[in-house]
């Protein structure tokens, strides 16, 4: 299942304010610390940021992707290996026994039920 990528409701309103702020002439004067190019370049630093981040989730997706695919194949060959001593050997041999298959002669006999007769 694919993770979730980031989203920011904060980067969108950075953004549009940014580009209120932008539209205002002449540019406001918000003091020496709040600055239009430091607001913008922070907006850019977060966004970059952001998309390095959802970069490295679809990477990490496609890698579990690839290893849940090699488990599977890993997962069938054990069968395909298990079938083929049982094949080989019979299904009640040591050989079968020591792959881990359980031998038919180890495997537990269900116990037969009587019905009790009826009272009357």
């Amino acid at each position: 299942m694919a993770r979730l990528r980031r989203k920011s409701t904060v980067l969108d309103t950075a953004r549009q304010r940014l580009a209120g702020l932008k539209a205002i002439l002449p540019a406001p004067d918000m003091g020496k610390a709040l600055t239009l190019e430091g607001f913008e370049a922070e907006i850019e630093a977060y966004s970059a940021r952001q998309d390095s981040y959802n970069s490295k989730l679809a990477t990490l997706d496609d890698e579990t992707n690839q290893l849940d695919d090699h488990e599977q194949r890993l997962h069938d060959l054990n069968q395909r290996i298990q079938a083929a001593v049982k094949a080989q050997y019979g299904p009640d041999s040591s050989e079968f026994e020591l792959v881990g298959g359980i031998r038919r002669s180890d495997r537990k006999k269900p116990a037969r039920t009587t019905k009790a007769p009826a009272a009357a």
